[in-house]
């Protein structure tokens, strides 16, 4: 920090205000897919596409592969991935079956959108996510289309924002889990939906099935009304290819 900068940073202090040099939300996470070799992120759940915006403004140069079934929001997607052309978008849900499925709307312009009931205590956290209509939606398993948008060589990350619905998209990797080489998911701490799965059984489901281990967690979903965490975002990698002359540590702290 230079002598100036420095004084304008007193300066400001003295008003009241702290001046902290900016870091994008996604930088961790874009480093551990660095560190990872990660090349491809296939998004599920995409809805306007935040969560690629993130993973380009952090820094993540590969290619991301986005699923999204609301017609509303894929259109917003499909404007901010016309603009990159290592972005692409499908138009369909991942699950455990192919075929069609109802998706519930959540009033919070869909962003809580699910294939399963949400239970009150989502909705008291959170009233304006409450469902206000559903549509039928396009749905397929993930080992049905992997040749369709993976390349031979390409290290996978899974990323899923499918409110309760991690385990049967997850089921949906079928003979392909092992290529996998990490997934983000929201794991509830409570009961958000009916039927699904929690923090344990996903965590099972992801160091079990998948062979992963767990490089972070963050809060994702609280309730405002006591600040309890209903919902954290877990990162899980598969520790057996590190990068080119780092060598991973044996235990990896998780980041809160």
């Amino acid at each position: 920090m230079t002598t100036l900068a420095r004084h304008l940073r007193r300066a400001v202090r003295r008003l009241g205000i702290d001046v902290v040099r900016h870091r994008p939300a996604g930088q961790d996470l874009v480093r551990l897919l660095r560190r990872y070799e990660i090349d491809l992120v296939l998004d599920v759940g995409a809805y306007r596409g935040d969560f690629g915006a993130l993973l380009r403004e952090a820094g993540y140069q590969g290619r991301i592969v986005s699923f999204e079934p609301l017609r509303e929001p894929r259109c917003e997607l499909r404007h901010r991935a016309g603009l990159d052309d290592a972005w692409s978008v499908l138009p369909y849900a991942l699950g455990d079956r192919a075929g069609t499925a109802t998706l519930n709307i959540s009033g919070d312009a869909g962003s809580a959108s699910s294939f399963l009931p949400m239970l009150p205590r989502h909705r008291a956290a959170a009233p304006g996510a409450a469902y206000t209509g559903d549509v039928i939606v396009e749905t397929r398993r993930l080992d049905e289309v992997w040749k369709q948008v993976t390349a031979p060589g390409e290290r996978v990350f899974l990323a899923l924002d499918v409110q309760g619905y991690e385990a049967q998209v997850l089921d949906g990797a079928g003979e392909f889990a092992d290529e996998i080489c990490g997934v983000r998911i929201g794991a509830p701490l409570v009961p958000l939906f009916e039927g699904g799965r929690l923090f344990d059984d996903l965590l099972a489901l992801a160091r079990e099935r998948f062979g992963l281990t767990l490089m972070s967690l963050t809060p994702d979903f609280t309730d405002p009304r006591d600040g309890r965490l209903l919902r954290c975002g877990l990162v899980l990698l598969r520790e057996d290819a590190p990068a080119p002359g780092e060598q991973v540590p044996a235990q990896v702290a998780a980041v809160v």
